[in-house]
């Protein structure tokens, strides 16, 4: 039943390495993008498989990076897209199916242990395919479904809506059966390796216990935090609470509901990985807190190709140029608009300085337009330039500071990249940044600070440290020396290939783990 998936011209074939990849690389420019495209080049030696997953198709374009010729498949589905349903079939639903779906929520609520998740998902998993008792048709149309449904409105929900409840149910647990039927049709693979938790974790799940072969994640950002963020921040979550009905130090059930989901599949997710990797300590710790066995979990800081950017030194001028340059996506989660409040005060002791924003806005347009209003509504159209995708190579040696102003990061490789070509920076209080701006132990403290760490959303503390390193030419020089120096020690490809180097050769050499039996042929009961 899932959609019929886009599939690369190049043969399908046996890979090294599966990766699951959920709105990003090729499709979407941007740092997680960007670290992909690194892996995929770093290893010339494996062969890389792509499954790509989305949320519509009309979210997408044309891919934003060529393939790597090591890329040797590559398809991609929706999982908010109505394909293919199952043809309706009236059917009681199996009774102890059923109560199993039912304790194995319960546990989800009560905070599972990793041993209990594996033991729901051993006996869940080999039900989902068609034909068996948990499969679409029973979600969608038997009786206990329907009741399973309503017993949990009953006891749980506080929207007095239960037609909202129940269409939200359907539509956050539909892309299961979807992940099912991929996993089922995924072509052989030595092993798998997810970029995000979600429904791309998830996916690992299903192989990891489909197959057995080994599952490595890697979280750039905490999954659960930014979907948090991104859904409370959403406006297509209905809320049908009457006007005194509402608190406004309370989400609606529903909204609660997404994101109670999308931490279920993290933890189940986080069961099933062999390898846990965080970008830094903090998010190690977070992804401890939320479930991820600590034994598994380790740190593999994001890398640049020093050698590449390095030479972009050469080419910078001996004074700092009033320049500063957000390159990212026009994105709410960026927050663009801070940088550009921040610029009017920069403009106002530096008349001739310029805020550059390198990056697309096709990602969401309408907010790419506020943007571009709120920089005319401060008179700014003349110190505000919207460049659209630029090349990094052309960009940083006319710049004096990279800024960053998002709400949320993990190890924004923007940074990196600034500090390889000499350029120090200005950045909000998210993820690592505070760790890259003033290292992370003595050692890295050391070194000096790269530049200066803000709260988020506060533009005026934005643009005095701004001005603070313009203005002070031998403050600007010792932090550029600073960020030299820490991204040459701590922050290079040849670290992170090496670390990731390890962790695939124990995949590749590891022999599968045993797989749950599956009951082949079951039939549908009414029981």
């Amino acid at each position: 039943m899932s959609q019929q998936p886009h599939t690369s011209k190049r043969a399908t074939q046996t890979c090294d390495v599966m990766l699951l990849l959920e709105g990003t690389f090729p499709y979407v420019s941007g740092g997680v993008s960007s670290w992909v495209n690194q892996i995929i080049r770093g290893f010339p030696d494996l062969s890389f498989g792509i499954c790509f997953i989305g949320a519509r198709s009309d979210d997408y374009g044309e891919p934003k990076y060529a393939l790597p010729e090591n890329v040797v498949h590559m398809e991609r589905h929706f999982m908010l897209e109505e394909h293919d349903l199952p043809p309706k079939r009236r059917s009681k639903g199996n009774q102890k199916a059923f109560t199993t779906v039912r304790t194995f929520h319960e546990s989800l609520r009560s905070g599972a242990s990793v041993t209990t998740l594996n033991a729901f998902m051993n006996e869940i998993v080999p039900q989902l395919p068609e034909g068996r008792h948990l499969d679409a048709s029973e979600f969608l149309y038997s009786k206990q479904a329907w009741e399973c449904i309503a017993e949990e409105y009953e006891r749980h929900c506080t929207d007095p809506s239960f037609i909202d409840y129940f269409w939200t149910v359907r539509m956050m647990h539909m892309p299961v059966w979807k992940l099912q039927q991929i996993a089922q049709d995924l072509p052989p693979t030595r092993c798998y390796h997810s970029v995000s938790t979600g429904y791309a974790g998830f996916l690992g799940a299903l192989l990891k216990h489909q197959t057995g072969r080994p599952l490595t994640l890697s979280e750039h950002g905490i999954y659960t935090k930014e979907r948090r963020i991104d859904l409370f921040q959403s406006t297509w979550i209905h809320d049908s609470r009457g006007v005194f009905e509402k608190d406004a130090t309370q989400a609606p059930y529903l909204r609660e509901l997404w994101i109670r989901f999308f931490e279920a599949l993290g933890k189940i997710c986080y069961e099933a990985s062999d390898h846990i990797v965080a970008l830094y300590e903090a998010n190690r710790l977070r992804q401890v807190a939320d479930g991820a066995p600590a034994e598994r979990t380790l740190n593999i800081a994001n890398g640049i190709d020093l050698r590449r950017i390095e030479k972009l030194r050469a080419l910078r001028p001996p004074s700092p140029p009033p320049v500063l340059c957000l390159i990212g996506r026009v994105v709410p989660i960026k927050d663009i608009k801070t940088f550009i409040r921040a610029m009017r005060t920069v403009v106002n002791q530096l008349p001739d300085a310029q805020g550059w924003i390198a990056g697309p806005e096709d990602e969401d347009p309408a907010y790419a337009a506020e943007c571009r209003s709120i920089a005319a509504n401060l008179g700014l159209t003349e110190n505000v330039k919207f460049l659209g995708f630029q090349n990094i190579a052309d960009i940083l040696p006319k710049v004096g500071l990279i800024v960053l102003s998002s709400i949320s990061e993990a190890l924004p490789l923007v940074l990196l990249e600034g500090f390889a070509a000499g350029v120090p920076c200005v950045a909000t209080d998210v993820g690592s940044c505070r760790q890259l701006v003033y290292g992370l132990d003595e050692k890295d403290k050391a070194l000096g600070a790269a530049g200066e760490v803000v709260g988020i959303a506060e533009p005026e503390e934005f643009a005095h440290a701004a001005i603070r390193l313009l203005c002070d030419k031998a403050r600007w020089h010792a932090s550029q020396a600073a960020a030299i120096a820490r991204v040459e020690r701590y922050y290079t490809h040849d670290i992170m290939f090496g670390k990731y180097r390890a962790i695939y050769n124990l995949m590749l050499t590891h022999p599968p783990a045993a797989v749950a039996p599956t009951r082949r042929g079951c039939p549908h009961s009414n029981g």
